[in-house]
């Protein structure tokens, strides 16, 4: 029997995979895209045209003709469709000049970076092609996303603690994620608000009076998605244990606590400490350093900070205070849990990813 003829071997440099891999979890890309680059990544990683297929649930021949068009054209291949209509103005050594110029250098005139117009100027392409290809290519240069490493040294240890309430909750026993939302102003603007209207939004004075602030405390169920908060006037150990009382009152006597907090020194005042030793069915959790993503009642600060707080004109922290009521009643009346879906493996893979980025910039 002949054998047929044998496939070329699909290697990828370290930028290609990464790129790849970045085109595969894109969620703004075009999903073509992102499909092509699962299918060179699978065939990468060893996987046979044939399992590709039926995992993708795509033909075999569609594996085949991506795989073809990468080893040919490499990234550019996987998005060079055959088409009918006027050829391309613009070559393949062209883009990757663009896409070299934009992820590796910064504009001569000083800029921190690029804009469509300038990068534009400087290789001779149209700004409507370079506001195509970086649509094309996922580039956004204008925006940038904060970011924050903790350095706690026992990260590992407590992100799977914390993962592991989340995922897996102990039975008999009630998860809170507990916070505090400190300084909430209540400010009152030195105008009326304009309304909102057709062809315009609501319209809001930049100054403001100030009637002082208020602490929200707040107990977030992460089963159910109900709140148990308190707002109170300042933010000291004495206050935290008070709303500790709270909890342990509102909480059947049957169930432990299980209770994650931040890092925040309140939390582990010698007093809190000496509170809890004399309830054992207390059990404190911290997050790492600088993880505040990891206390899902931030996910409710967002909410009632955006829906309740920053929009409104107070005339006294009493009103205030009123209206955080109002939202946490009208949110525990339709509450539903926040859906935690991230092992400990995937964050810490995500963060293996970043550091990796981030040792390859030279820092």
């Amino acid at each position: 029997m002949r054998s047929g003829r044998p496939k070329a071997q699909l290697e990828l440099t370290d930028a290609e995979a990464a790129q790849l891999l970045s085109f595969a979890r894109s969620r703004s890309l075009p999903s073509s895209l992102c499909l092509r680059a699962r299918m060179v990544l699978a065939s990468a990683g060893g996987e046979t045209s044939k399992d590709i297929a039926v995992r993708l649930k795509v033909s075999q021949a569609t594996v085949g003709k991506w795989r073809s068009s990468f080893l040919e054209k490499r990234i550019a291949g996987l998005y060079d469709d055959v088409r009918p209509g006027r050829p391309r103005s613009i070559d393949d050594e062209r883009i990757a000049q663009l896409i070299q110029k934009t992820l590796h250098t910064r504009p001569k005139d000083g800029a921190t970076h690029w804009s469509v117009r300038t990068v534009a100027a400087e290789t001779k392409i149209s700004k409507s092609s370079v506001q195509r290809y970086f649509q094309m290519f996922g580039l956004q240069p204008h925006r940038t996303e904060s970011f924050k490493l903790s350095t706690d040294p026992f990260f590992i240890e407590k992100l799977r603690d914390v993962v592991g309430l989340y995922l897996s909750p102990p039975d008999n026993a009630l998860v809170l994620s507990v916070d505090e939302k400190s300084q909430c102003q209540a400010l009152e603007r030195t105008q009326p608000m304009l309304p909102l209207g057709f062809g315009y939004v609501e319209g809001v004075t930049h100054d403001y009076k100030r009637h002082g602030t208020t602490t929200l405390f707040a107990a977030l169920n992460v089963l159910s998605g109900e709140v148990i908060a308190r707002c109170k006037p300042k933010h000291r150990h004495q206050e935290f244990i008070s709303f500790l009382r709270d909890i342990d009152n509102a909480v059947p006597k049957d169930l432990d606590i299980h209770c994650i907090v931040d890092n925040y020194a309140t939390h582990s005042h010698p007093k809190v400490k000496a509170w809890l030793a004399d309830r054992p069915r207390w059990r404190l959790h911290f997050i790492p350093t600088y993880s505040s993503w990891l206390n899902q009642v931030e996910r409710f600060f967002g909410l009632i900070t955006d829906k309740a707080i920053r929009r409104g004109s107070f005339k006294s922290v009493r009103q205030l205070i009123k209206r955080i009521d109002l939202f946490v009643q009208n949110h525990n009346a339709n509450c539903q849990p926040f859906r935690w879906t991230a092992t400990a493996e995937s964050i810490l893979a995500k963060l293996e990813r970043l550091c990796s980025r981030i040792s390859g910039t030279g820092h």
